[in-house]
């Protein structure tokens, strides 16, 4: 399958966002790994004081965050939330 472009999309700049993980509130859901449409995070082989694994950025992928906030929004425990990069 094809997908079409706009004409004009070099004249929008895509959003970039830091991803900032609290690993101390996770408690292994992987509700913020399933639903990021870049796929960049993963969980870390490391366990927090709870015991679970908690999500951590893939590496080579902490500049491909688009902003959308998907992993923000679905997170039940807070424990993720991302920063507006210029």
């Amino acid at each position: 399958m094809r997908m079409r472009k706009p004409l004009n999309l070099a004249k929008f700049k895509v959003p970039k966002g830091k991803v900032v993980i609290f690993a101390e509130r996770c408690k292994g859901c992987k509700l913020c790994i399933e639903y990021c449409p870049k796929e960049i995070l993963e969980l870390s082989h490391d366990y927090n004081e709870k015991g679970y694994h908690y999500p951590v950025v893939k590496l080579g992928m902490e500049n491909e965050c688009i902003l959308c906030l998907f992993c923000q929004e679905v997170c039940p425990d807070f424990a993720i939330f991302i920063e507006k990069q210029e």
